[in-house]
């Protein structure tokens, strides 16, 4: 792609943070390859990371979770770092970062993996910091307070390791998350077909908390060529498809695909700060970002779908 290519996609405040993210975001979890993603070759997961900042995307998500995605981060972008904010995640583990067995992975919040694991990302990064540094699991605020994560993190931020803190929250903690005032970002799971989180996102605008949403794109199930063949996290098989079809919004869409609309309607939500949306796929790549480029959805269509959804 041309490094000169003129940036169309819009930008967003991230909460109070004072960064200006793209409302399409780059989730690199499909960079961890087999066996739990597509197999992808270390130099075409190279370009499809230069094409993600060609594109005009500024924001890139990962985690040691995710196997060799941040090592491929680091190696291919690494020169370019001052043109992308860069989020990961602390607790994982590091005895096996690509776990073969059905999430959820198993998680440690005490101080000592927490540090560990950020000297881990950073050295496979390649980088002195990272922008956010996000709890990975939406732990309660019990537990939270138990291994003392919001202090440590704390640490890290004034040790320059650490821009900005965040936690990846859901039902029924998510609430107790903003409230406690302490984290920068949230990340929540949300969609057209999956709107549980939808008021609490706006609620986390409202306490000027940046709001980071995964499956905005609802894993790409209404795309013609996945066609309803896997669900968005979180929800019971053949959900998704039962909530489209229920909803008849089919009816609406005009000469609009699925997947145009179901990512348009994320990033319709008034308080969102950006929609990360990951692929290995050069085409979906492009795709995604053409989508982003035409913004969010005229308000009457937004309106309409929502009373159906």
């Amino acid at each position: 792609m041309n490094s000169m290519r003129f940036v169309t996609i819009k930008t967003r405040p991230l909460g109070v943070t004072g960064v200006e993210v793209t409302i399409l975001g780059y989730g690199a979890l499909e960079l961890r390859g087999r066996p739990r993603s597509p197999a992808i070759e270390d130099e075409d997961a190279g370009r499809l990371l230069n094409a993600v900042l060609d594109s005009g995307i500024n924001l890139i998500d990962t985690a040691i979770d995710y196997g060799r995605s941040e090592e491929l981060i680091g190696r291919y972008l690494a020169h370019r770092r001052g043109e992308y904010f860069l989020a990961s995640k602390c607790g994982c583990s590091l005895d096996d970062p690509l776990p073969s067995t059905a999430s959820p992975f198993p998680h440690d919040y005490r101080a000592e993996n927490l540090r560990i694991g950020t000297e881990h990302s950073l050295r496979r990064l390649r980088t002195d910091r990272l922008d956010l540094l996000q709890v990975h699991t939406s732990l309660s605020v019990a537990e939270i307070e138990a291994d003392e994560v919001v202090e440590t993190l704390f640490s890290l931020r004034a040790e320059g390791k650490v821009r900005f803190i965040g936690i990846s929250g859901t039902l029924p903690n998510l609430a107790d998350h903003i409230a406690m005032g302490v984290f920068d970002v949230v990340q929540v799971p949300y969609s057209a077909i999956q709107r549980e989180h939808e008021d609490l996102i706006a609620a986390a605008g409202v306490a000027r908390v940046g709001t980071l949403v995964r499956g905005g794109a609802a894993r790409g199930a209404p795309a013609d060529d996945k066609d309803w063949r896997q669900d968005p996290y979180g929800l019971a098989m053949g959900e998704g498809q039962r909530r489209w079809d229920s909803s008849r919004v089919d009816e609406i869409l005009g000469d609009m695909s699925r997947l145009e609309f179901v990512l348009r309607f994320t990033l319709s939500h008034p308080a969102l700060s950006s929609a990360i949306v990951g692929t290995s796929n050069m085409d979906h790549l492009l795709s995604n970002v053409a989508i982003a480029e035409k913004g969010t959805l005229a308000r009457d269509l937004y309106e309409e779908a929502k009373r159906r959804l």
